[in-house]
């Protein structure tokens, strides 16, 4: 399967696992372990566009992206069964780790969503 990655963006963990649900390529049981968690996920935690419509809207917020806290230790974990689906289909991804993800435009308890730092628009030093 090859993701189109538009912009020079990468897609994230979920919308590559959900990519390879709409692909067709998954076994029945991988498929419906997806559905299952994906569900439970949903119902789990905010969908943060849900609470600030505009978080991730490209113009206002152009390459906003969702990141993880740390101590997000359920939800962590949670993800580590989607990784672990990616590798049993040789699907490449990597963990990105900042203490600064940006200009934040929303944040709970388990996650934040953030305009990364361009320089010079968003460099928070000024000189």
């Amino acid at each position: 399967m090859r993701f189109r990655i538009a912009g020079g963006l990468f897609p994230g963990v979920f919308a590559l696992v959900n990519g390879l649900a709409a692909e067709g390529i998954l076994t029945s049981d991988d498929a419906q372990w997806v559905r299952e968690t994906n569900d439970h996920a949903n119902a789990a935690y905010r969908d943060p566009s849900s609470v600030v419509a505009d978080c991730y809207d490209p113009i206002a917020n152009p390459g906003a992206r969702s990141w993880f806290k740390a101590t997000a230790e359920e939800l962590l974990t949670l993800t580590r069964g989607y990784l672990e689906l990616l590798a049993r289909y040789d699907v490449r991804w990597v963990e990105p780790r900042t203490d600064s993800p940006g200009r934040i435009t929303y944040e709970d308890d388990v996650q934040v969503v953030a305009v990364p730092f361009v320089y010079p628009d968003g460099w928070p030093f000024r000189t």
